[in-house]
């Protein structure tokens, strides 16, 4: 697949998940507020994921800097999710 195809397509499915945490925040009510937000966290994460493998070029970086960054993404997921667990009744 050619660069130009593939970021064509990256950019596409950003885009698809921009609306679709727009969609879970907009459509969340009181009772599922905690489960909204874990949605939106792990959306907001892969968004920053696929941002950082083919705009930023990890995907071709070396490897401890890749495992670096994905290492990263997870504990800030990790992070996030036990801190949206404690403070969401």
């Amino acid at each position: 697949m050619s660069t130009t195809r593939r970021l064509t397509l990256v950019w596409a499915v950003l885009l698809a998940l921009t609306f679709g945490s727009f969609l879970v925040g907009v459509e969340q009510g009181a009772d599922s507020a905690g489960a909204a937000a874990f949605v939106i966290i792990g959306i907001a994460l892969l968004k920053v994921r696929l941002i950082g493998v083919h705009f930023m070029d990890l995907r071709v970086a070396p490897t401890a800097l890749r495992m670096l960054f994905e290492g990263y993404v997870l504990a800030v997921f990790v992070a996030l999710a036990v801190l949206d667990l404690v403070i969401t009744p």
